[in-house]
């Protein structure tokens, strides 16, 4: 695992908690900060991802 993959992961993760404390204090705007969490870990992943992939040729 590269860098990017580890911090996407992490903030995959986290934005995943985020999300849930949202819903649990009814805060609509946390809701939606853990998922764009979510989605810039999973871009960052992919991003990792692809560096391993063009690394291993």
């Amino acid at each position: 695992m590269n860098e990017d993959q580890i911090k996407g992961k992490a903030k995959d993760i986290g934005g995943k908690i985020q999300e849930g404390f949202g819903k649990a204090i009814g805060s609509e705007e946390q809701e939606a900060k853990g998922l764009a969490n979510q989605v810039e870990g999973k871009v960052q992943e992919k991003a990792g991802d692809l560096k391993d992939v063009v690394g291993k040729n």
